[in-house]
């Protein structure tokens, strides 16, 4: 049986049956509601480590903000796109299936999830999806075109198109079963790993629908933005409804952690971010905000905009390679748990170098009430598996 790095075994059976108990206590202090949202028994987060579940994992203890300097542990780590396309077994498995057709097939998506935790042993598996995946659970027609990126059939720029999109009802509910299984199979394989949710933040998302696809600069969206305040507004809400969602789900069926990752929010300046975002990615993290589970917020670029993210409802705060984490933390409420942040070009540098960042990634992060060790941003795909694997093992055998 495979182990982690506390010796704990990474698998297990499937979980006992559901009895409803009450939830562990509520994280942050951005929570939304005195009245949080019973577990069952089964959950993983309704139980310790010892018990087969993972309330008390070091991921978790450290995105609580619950770092003890007196334990003799190392700083959990787990990657961004850590599942995927740098994994031979990974392109094994997915063989010719569509991109977006292995994220809604429950069996296949489990065993993508599980694969980076099986040879990397990383702290935490972060589910396999992607951030259009909702949209096309909710009928829009999208593709992930290989070498471009998500492409939607029709880009959504004026009113009517905002009109036109499909009402979020018991439809949306029902095509998310598939997320609900794959959820449920991927924790029943990890064991006493935790499972991080994860989903995209209406700008980033809300940006490839009025692009139509991947943009350089946004310029679409942004003049959206401005020209049209009240059709954007109208837009990000839906996404942010979609979105959270998205989220709420995998939470249920067994995520006890999650992620909302806005990869173009560096685009916009801080007073458009507050106004014409913020609201809609506080709506994504409100949808969980009732669930006793950890809330980070990662963008890319995003260092002029830690805090007002911090506000949105993030419990956790990811930080690129492109800030300190010590000097995030000068900027950030106290107490602020944090996420990152080695450059992932050090991935295609010598062993020396990569170590050495991550001890000085380690050093500044070592002030933070919770550290949990990541990238700047997500793996990329031509990455050698055992840099990671020799990442991973170094960063555990520090103290």
């Amino acid at each position: 049986m495979a182990q982690n790095s506390t010796s704990e075994q990474v698998f297990r059976d499937s979980a006992s049956e559901p009895t409803p108990v009450p939830t562990l206590p509520q994280v942050g202090a951005s929570s939304r509601t005195a009245d949080p949202v019973l577990l069952s028994v089964s959950h993983p987060a309704a139980r310790p480590v010892a018990d087969g579940g993972v309330s008390d994992a070091p991921l978790l203890t450290h995105l609580r903000g619950e770092r003890s300097e007196s334990e003799d542990t190392s700083a959990p780590v787990w990657f961004m796109r850590q599942a995927g396309r740098s994994l031979p077994e990974y392109r094994e498995a997915r063989g010719t299936t569509a991109m977006l057709d292995a994220c809604v097939t429950p069996a296949l998506a489990a065993e993508i999830t599980v694969q980076p935790v099986r040879r990397h042993r990383v702290d935490a598996g972060i589910f396999f999806s992607d951030i259009v995946v909702p949209a096309r659970l909710a009928g829009l027609g999208v593709e992930i075109r290989p070498g471009v990126g998500p492409v939607f059939d029709h880009p959504i720029r004026t009113a009517a198109d905002v009109d036109a999109l499909p009402p979020l009802g018991d439809d949306y509910e029902a095509a998310l079963d598939p997320i609900r299984e794959a959820v449920g199979l991927t924790v029943a394989e990890l064991g006493t790993t935790p499972l991080i949710g994860f989903a995209g933040a209406p700008f980033t998302v809300a940006s490839y629908m009025v692009e139509g696809g991947p943009s350089r600069d946004h310029l679409r969206t942004r003049a959206l933005m401005r020209s049209e305040p009240e059709t954007w507004h109208r837009l990000a809400s839906w996404v942010a409804e979609l979105s959270g969602r998205f989220l709420r789900a995998q939470v249920l069926a067994g995520a006890s952690a999650v992620q909302l990752f806005d990869s173009w929010v560096g685009a916009l300046g801080a007073d458009l971010y507050r106004e014409a975002v913020l609201p809609h990615s506080a709506e994504v993290l409100g949808a969980v905000a009732d669930l006793p589970v950890p809330r980070i917020h990662f963008g890319v670029g995003a260092a002029h905009l830690l805090r007002p993210m911090h506000e949105a409802g993030a419990t956790v705060v990811g930080v690129d390679h492109r800030m300190r984490l010590d000097e995030a933390l000068e900027i950030l409420p106290e107490g602020t748990p944090v996420q990152g942040n080695i450059d992932p070009a050090v991935l295609f540098t010598s062993e020396e170098v990569r170590f050495a960042e991550a001890r000085a990634v380690l050093a500044a992060g070592a002030g933070a009430s919770g550290h949990v060790v990541n990238l700047g941003h997500g793996v990329p795909p031509e990455t050698d598996p055992q840099v990671l694997t020799d990442l991973v093992a170094f960063l555990h055998a520090q103290r």
